[in-house]
């Protein structure tokens, strides 16, 4: 169940707090297919499987790291719900890690921790302590923080 951040005091009130997690989902070698015409990064160890099996030390193929990175944002909406805000934007991210890697097949999800909270001009930033979670494995494929700025309904 995604954590509702009802207006200014709500998200100050958040800050330290962990907020939960997105559904499990998997990583399939079409997406990463897809993602490598997207950007054009066509690197063996994403899209070669064959050559990923012998030659990778994962052991075959693995997503991307920004595609991993990306991933965030389409499982924000899972973990946090807005209200009393007219908008909420994707400011930047800080400190962006890949500390494990994400293979084809792995089952993932985000898990998201609230930060600092603090005003900017007539905005909220919030910095979201973000997680790429791999089942089975104990360090992320992703950890960073995301910032988010709210503007006040």
């Amino acid at each position: 169940m995604p954590t509702t951040i009802n207006g200014p005091e709500q998200l100050k009130a958040l800050a330290g707090k962990e907020l939960g997690s997105s559904e499990w989902r998997v990583m399939d070698m079409a997406r990463i297919r897809k993602f490598a015409e997207a950007t054009g990064d066509h690197q063996w160890i994403h899209v070669d499987e064959e050559r990923a099996r012998r030659e990778s030390p994962y052991g075959g193929p693995i997503a991307h790291g920004y595609l991993t990175l990306s991933s965030i944002a389409g499982q924000f909406s899972e973990v946090v719900k807005y209200s009393g805000f007219k908008l909420v934007v994707n400011y930047g991210t800080n400190k962006v890690r890949f500390p494990n890697p994400l293979k084809a097949g792995d089952r993932f999800r985000l898990t998201l921790k609230m930060g600092e909270v603090k005003p900017v001009n007539e905005w909220w930033e919030a910095v979201f302590n973000a997680a790429i979670e791999v089942e089975g494995q104990a360090k992320p494929s992703c950890a960073a923080e995301c910032i988010y700025r709210f503007l006040p309904a």
